[in-house]
Order: C-alpha cells, then structure tokens, then sequence
C-alpha cells in the first residue's frame, strides 16, 4: 500500500495542476457514462427504477472522480479512505461479494480513460502526461478497491459477531431451566439464523484448546462452564457419522435425542455420562460416547447413595468373606442373573470350568438361600451388581 501511495504521489506530481480544473466541469458527464456502463454490465447495480438506489451509485461515482481530482490539484492531500470504506460496508450490507464492485471499478477506470483519451489534443496533454495520467488512474483505482475492501471485511466481521452473539443467547435459551417460552426461542432463532429443529441432543466437551470441526447449525457453548454443544436432528441421514468425525480427539457425551424444550435434560444426560467416563465408569475411548447405548448404566449412578444403600443391604451375605472370594461370587452371581441358570453358558461367559461354576452356585444357594429365587431380589441383586462392576472397572489403572 506505502509503495502504491508513493507511485501515485511520483505520477500525480508528473501532471499539470490545473488539469484538475478544466476537468471538473466533465465530472457529470463522466459519471453519466461510468453508471451507465456499469448498469448495463453488472446485474448486480442494474435497478432502473430504483431512484434512491441510483443517486447513491451517482455519489459515489462523483465522489471517486472529485477525490482523484483533488489529488492532482494538491498531491500532499491527507488520503481519507472512510468514504470507500462505508462504500464496501454497504456492499456487505447488500449480501454480496465483492466482485460486482471491483468490476464496476474497473469499468469507471476505463471510462475515464477512454474520455481523457478523447480530450488530452484540447487540453494540451503531451503523451508522457497523458501516459503518467492513465496509470494514476489505475494506482487510485488500487486505493479504492483497499479501502471497500477493509469496510467489506470489517462490516462482515461485525455481522458475524453479532450473530456469534445471537447463537450464544439462543444457547442460554435453549438451554435454561425452566424451559424459555416458545415465542421468545422462535423469534431469536430467526434472528440467528438458525432452523428449528424437531429434535435434539446436547453433548457435553471436555475442555480443551481449540475448536471442533462441525456444520453451522450445531450451536457451540465452548465458553461455558460445562463446554457444550447443541445438535439439531441428531438421528438424521449421516448426523452420527459426522458427530464421530467432527468429534475426533474430543472426549464427548451426546445426550439422548429429546424434543426441542427438553434439550437441558438431554445435555444433564450428557454430562453426568462424561462424568463416568472420566471415571472409568463408562468407556471413554475414542469417538463421542452415546448415552442412548449405556442407559442402564447411567440410571444405576444417577443416585449412588442409594445404590449404595441398596447394595449394603443385597451384598450383606457375601461382607464376612475375603475380597477376593467376594469378587468371584459377585461376578458369577452377575452372569448367573445376566445369562441363564445353566453352569454351562455361565462358564463359558466367564472363561472358567462348569465345576468352578457349580461350586460357586452352590456357596451362593447357601449364602442367599431363598433369597434367589425372588424376582424382585434378583432384580436388585443384578442393579447392584451391574454397578459395582462398573465400578471396579472404572478403579482399575488404565
């Protein structure tokens, strides 16, 4: 940019002042030829009978031409790009790229040049002005296109943020307790762009550097005391594929899918299944881990003091025994209650000899007597069995 500054101050130097002023009474004339070039050019600026629109393309036009005109009459003039810059805030404003306008900066260029070309014999421009002249033109032209450019990116940067903003507090919406009311969470999520889905699932993060790599419509709550984030239709065509690979080196619980109010509940699920997983309670190996294939798991430690309780009372026949003689009856009386009463299918679930298997059923006959053959004992039994093994695994070293 310094470089180009200082070409045009060389070029602008090299041509007669008071070209300036015989100039300036063509600047309507110019700008007539310039807009019309660029109507019928770009489709973009094409709107006839849009007058406002029309008489703002006709300010700036003269604005670009009355600039590069005061820079010839005084080339240490202090450069003011705001006005190029609001030009390029304006083009964001618009939803376009900005191509159209680089284009149509480029017609007026040689517009311009083409009617220098035409008059240079009347003003008595040699060919060496005339030449410093054209590439001044194309210098300026350069300078203007920087400054819409930076009005361009810094207006997209503002509207990104502010709808990085409206995503966040449709987020807290989302996910407050008690629920929000509908109207207000419809009315934000148009405002942020975002596409009610029919259902949900939250999905708990570790904290970690760095972003995960996923599609704009999942709502991301990495600044949150829990980082989060909120998955639209997480069941649908190629959802759990693209959570596993947006995911990957991310320790993850995804929530179960619930309908749009209850996304608090699926990601409290979320959490406390995060939670085991640190522990060791539930797997935490690679790819997010799915609540919805360790339900069971995750309502047995949803109340631990009660499990606990429960257990004291349903594991009291095995307490006088050593630890090892406990651990190898509880697990045979888990898979006695998982897998069938056969010695055979137990054994063969726990890799030992059917007799090892029968010797133990029977200490446990006489340990619970009665006991096991009661539904609602058994029922128990395996809860707390189920927990205490999770448990156990969750302790040992990895």
């Amino acid at each position: 940019m310094k470089g180009d500054l200082g070409d045009a101050r060389r070029l602008w130097d090299s041509v007669p002042s008071g070209i300036a002023h015989a100039l300036r009474p063509g600047i309507a004339k110019v700008s007539d030829e310039v807009i019309e070039e660029i109507q019928t050019r770009i489709p973009e600026y094409a709107r006839p009978s849009d007058e406002i629109y029309i008489k703002v393309v006709r300010l700036a036009v003269e604005e670009a031409i009355g600039r590069f005109l005061d820079r010839i009459e005084d080339p240490d003039a202090p450069w003011d790009p705001e006005p190029f810059r609001m030009i390029g805030r304006g083009e964001a404003a618009e939803g376009r790229n900005l191509e159209p306008l680089q284009t149509a900066m480029r017609l007026g260029a040689r517009v311009g040049w083409r009617r220098l070309t035409e008059i240079a014999g009347p003003l008595g421009l040699s060919p060496q002005s005339l030449y410093d002249l054209g590439e001044a033109i194309f210098v300026y032209l350069d300078q203007l296109a920087d400054a819409a450019a930076e009005g361009f990116d810094e207006a997209r940067a503002h509207a990104a943020g502010e709808m990085e903003r409206r995503r966040h507090r449709l987020l807290d919406l989302l996910l407050s307790q008690p629920p929000a009311a509908a109207e207000a969470i419809s009315d934000l999520a148009k405002a942020a762009g975002w596409r009610l889905p029919r259902t949900v699932a939250g999905v708990a993060l570790d904290d970690q550097n760095g972003t995960p790599s996923l599609p704009p419509d999942i709502l991301v709550g990495l600044e949150r005391p829990q980082p989060c984030l909120l998955v639209p239709d997480p069941n649908g065509p190629g959802q759990p594929q693209m959570l596993d690979k947006g995911l990957r080196g991310w320790r993850a619980a995804i929530g179960p899918a619930v309908p749009l109010e209850r996304a608090a509940t699926s990601l409290r699920w979320a959490t406390e299944a995060l939670e085991l997983a640190r522990r060791g309670v539930l797997p935490g190996g690679r790819g997010p881990l799915r609540c919805s294939d360790h339900m069971a798991t995750l309502i047995v430690f949803k109340d631990e003091e009660l499990v606990g309780a429960l257990a004291a009372s349903r594991l009291a026949p095995l307490a006088h025994l050593r630890p090892s003689q406990q651990d190898r009856l509880a697990e045979t009386l888990l898979a006695w209650l998982r897998y069938g009463r056969g010695a055979g299918e137990v054994a063969a679930r726990l890799h030992v000899h059917p007799q090892t298997v029968r010797y133990r059923l029977r200490q446990l006959e006489e340990l619970y007597g009665e006991q096991l053959g009661d539904p609602d004992i058994r029922f128990e039994l395996e809860i707390v069995l189920r927990a205490r093994q999770a448990a156990r695994e969750g302790a040992r070293p990895s």
